[in-house]
């Protein structure tokens, strides 16, 4: 699989970065573990493999935390409702309804 396109969406002030791949009918929103970067994950083969799998039963959609990988810094730690924030600004960049 190809490596999908880095796109962006604002959370607030941040920029958040995130990937779709897959075109099931089932949205899947991939939230990483406490570091993650959307680019470097197309180098591990396992991973790709995995991604594309669920890219065939659903759209998988993938993103970088704020203050990791591609999405903006951030000096301070998010809050919970912050994190809820990045993810409703990403399903609704993607028109994704849930």
């Amino acid at each position: 699989m190809i490596k999908p396109a880095t796109q962006y969406t604002k959370s607030g002030c941040i920029n958040i970065a995130y990937q779709v791949i897959g075109s099931g009918p089932v949205d899947l929103v991939y939230i990483p573990g406490w570091v993650s970067n959307i680019d470097w994950m197309w180098a591990c083969p396992e991973l790709v493999e995995f991604l594309t799998e669920l890219g065939k039963i659903a759209r998988v959609i993938l993103f970088d935390k704020r203050g990791t990988g591609l999405s903006d810094r951030v000096v301070e730690l998010s809050t919970l409702e912050e994190r809820m924030d990045d993810i409703r600004a990403v399903m609704d960049a993607v028109d994704s309804k849930k």
